[in-house]
């Protein structure tokens, strides 16, 4: 079982482009059309059955927001904060 981060480690730790809402950190991606989103949504999925760590993925026409917990200890952990420099990496190198 991983132990929950605190506020401040939180605050510290999660990349830049995410936030945080509750016990969810959370971060929206834009593309230029719908595929685009949907091969990110995808590749978010293979990431996740790599970590074992389920994110919820919306996929809209120009959007794709994750949000990331980790349900089991009912809040945000070390998992979370390196799943999302995980997915941030992927997408950076051009995924």
């Amino acid at each position: 079982m991983a132990d929950l981060l605190s506020d401040d480690e939180i605050e510290e730790r999660i990349p830049e482009e995410w936030h945080r809402e509750d016990d969810e950190i959370a971060r929206t991606y834009e593309f230029d059309d719908y595929l685009h989103g949907v091969n990110f949504a995808q590749m978010v999925g293979e990431i996740a059955e790599a970590q074992f760590h389920h994110p919820e993925i919306v996929v809209r026409y120009k959007e794709v927001e994750v949000r990331l917990t980790s349900h089991e200890e009912g809040g945000i952990t070390d998992q979370d904060v390196e799943m999302a420099e995980l997915i941030d990496s992927e997408r950076e190198s051009g995924a």
